[in-house]
């Protein structure tokens, strides 16, 4: 099973876990991205095994082609001593010698075949994690606003704040009687000095008020009444 068939089976399954106990999405996205940085931990771990694996190999490869020359010239030498018994032996343990290394050849193409996907695993997996990070800021962000709304839904409907507000109302209605009271007590109350004075002061002012317009009325009137008593004067 592949790497990304693998997760997507445990990245549902625990979404369609989290569904069945009504989870919030930010939690959702949180068990993806975890889910993600676990198997890409996985993957680094199995690539830095694949490398290790892959140098033991090359070594044992090199050691193994020394030995193929070691019995080549040990066949030589049997030969150059007439001794064609113990060169066809020795040509015999560098065939077993090749044998292993073909199996090494084939060992080491498979790890770097490995390698070659592990790493285009990481490289997706990683394009992968950065697009669940920021899916996971903009969920957060959404998430945040739609949990406000409701917080203001519920309080604008809340029969608790109507309760307040009434509750408030009363309160206006009680300061207004104590106003009210206070207001009251004032009422036939004596004026003070200084009131009592002003008021005198005032009428001072009213009353030379008052006198200067009967003085000029009837002055006006004595001004009215010489030109009558002319024509009359004449007349007799």
């Amino acid at each position: 099973m592949g790497i990304f068939s693998r997760l997507s089976d445990i990245v549902n399954s625990n979404i369609n876990s989290i569904l069945d106990k009504a989870e919030d999405p930010e939690k959702i996205i949180r068990m993806v991205i975890q889910e993600m940085e676990d198997t890409l931990v996985e993957v680094r771990s199995s690539a830095a095994k694949a490398i290790a694996d892959q140098k033991d190999v090359e070594r044992r490869l090199k050691k193994l082609a020394q030995a193929q020359d070691d019995w080549e010239r040990k066949a030589e030498l049997a030969i150059s001593k007439g001794r064609d018994d113990l060169a066809k032996g020795a040509l015999i343990e560098k065939a077993k010698v090749a044998d292993m290394v073909d199996h090494l050849a084939g060992e080491v193409a498979m790890l770097r075949e490995a390698l070659d996907n592990n790493e285009q695993d990481v490289i997706k997996l990683e394009a992968k994690l950065r697009e669940a990070r920021a899916k996971k800021a903009t969920l957060q962000a959404r998430h945040k606003t739609a949990s406000a709304k409701v917080r203001v839904k519920k309080n604008l409907y809340d029969g608790r704040i109507q309760d307040a507000f009434e509750r408030f109302d009363k309160i206006d209605q009680r300061l207004d009687r104590v106003e009210a009271e206070a207001e009251a007590m004032d009422l036939g109350k004596g004026q003070t000095i200084a009131e009592e004075i002003a008021g005198l002061e005032a009428s001072d002012e009213i009353e030379k008020e008052l006198e200067a317009l009967k003085a000029k009325s009837a002055a006006a009137a004595n001004e009215n009444k010489k030109p009558a008593q002319k024509k009359k004067a004449a007349s007799k």
